[in-house]
């Protein structure tokens, strides 16, 4: 069995993209995820890779832009108000399809805002702030283990779907400490063999083929339609069929179901406990995919027993939205939430719930 080390979840972030097989890492800091670029910065080196801390976050995506273009697995970290500021540059690896990785550690907002844990980049990093018709694929995990299985496999999905693939993990994720087993290290795709893999890489042609070429601005409006949109769109179809990943949990019975992701799912489960000791039975519903979201996981739920579905989240009811479309009307909705790097506490969901299920008897 592998062994388990205990670690602090941005640290074992950076681990899982070098075991992943990242070679290639621009970034630059901002609380509360700087132990990933300081990670980076001391062992990227040793396994062979290049760290660069970038002028701006701008100019980190920027690099991802170059690095991915040539074929290389890369990624960058930031937390919000820089994720924010990459936005444009992550609209060029789509229109472009370049993969690569990026790492959210939320902290709370708007602006410049707070360094404590939140989750209202949510819109962000599911709607997109970048223009056009284009979705980042979106993984939310609650513990630092499922974050390390996340990222792992988070470069072969962008490898397979050609995009931008964000982590977005909450602050106090980043923070915390807690034994996780580290994927085994996958082979570097060596220089000579990019071309066989990433036949559209900028990576040297050598007169054996026609020179490719990567190119964001298409002037003609006919062939932005024909030869960006509707030629990449179906992969964002095949997407919302494979994608979707959820944890559903004591739905049979349940008077009332959360939806609640990252730490906050942690959290709810502790308030699930202590209703069921009041004889309240709460189901939940804990997205693992937040683009695409898992609508399917909504037809689990008991019709028979559930009055109302309640989202928990560290927002202003953002992911509530796309619960609501996903019901189509079935039930009726609430929201439990706190904002501004505020946590909720067990004892408050409890509180909540109960007001909110005894305001529909």
């Amino acid at each position: 069995m592998a062994e388990k080390k205990l670690m602090k979840g941005n640290e074992a972030f950076a681990v899982a993209a070098i075991a992943a097989g990242c070679r290639y890492y621009f970034g630059y800091p901002i609380t509360p995820q700087n132990e990933v670029p300081e990670y980076m910065a001391r062992e990227l080196r040793a396994a062979g890779g290049h760290f660069i801390q970038a002028e701006s976050e701008l100019a980190s995506i920027s690099f991802i832009y170059g690095a991915a273009a040539a074929g290389a697995r890369c990624m960058t970290s930031s937390s919000s108000i820089g994720i924010a500021l990459m936005q444009e540059g992550i609209g060029s690896c789509i229109i472009c399809e370049l993969p690569c990785v990026i790492i959210n550690v939320m902290r709370g907002g708007p602006g410049i805002g707070s360094i404590q844990p939140a989750q209202a980049d949510y819109t962000m990093v599911t709607k997109g702030g970048m223009n056009g018709d284009a979705h980042n694929i979106v993984y939310a995990p609650s513990t630092i283990q499922e974050a390390v299985d996340m990222i792992y496999k988070a470069f072969d999905v962008a490898d397979d779907y050609r995009n931008p693939v964000i982590i977005c993990v909450d602050g106090m994720i980043g923070q915390m400490m807690e034994p996780v087993v580290v994927p085994e290290f996958k082979p570097v795709l060596e220089e000579k063999d990019i071309e066989k893999v990433k036949p559209w890489a900028l990576c040297g042609h050598k007169n054996k083929r026609d020179r490719n070429k990567i190119n964001s601005v298409w002037l003609d409006h006919t062939e932005l339609e024909v030869a960006i949109n509707e030629r990449i769109w179906p992969k964002y179809e095949r997407a919302m069929k494979e994608l979707p990943e959820w944890e559903s949990k004591n739905l049979e019975g349940a008077e009332a179901v959360f939806v609640a992701y990252g730490s906050t799912a942690r959290i709810a489960v502790e308030a699930m406990e202590l209703l069921e000791e009041e004889g309240i039975k709460i189901g939940l519903i804990r997205p693992k995919t937040l683009w695409p979201f898992p609508d399917a996981a909504f037809d689990e739920i008991d019709k028979e027993t559930t009055k109302v579905v309640i989202s928990v989240e560290l927002s202003m009811g953002q992911m509530l939205q796309d619960i609501k479309l996903a019901l189509e009307g079935r039930y009726p909705t609430a929201l439990i939430n706190r904002v501004g790097g505020m946590l909720l506490t067990p004892n408050e969901i409890v509180e909540r719930t109960k007001a909110v299920l005894g305001g529909m008897k």
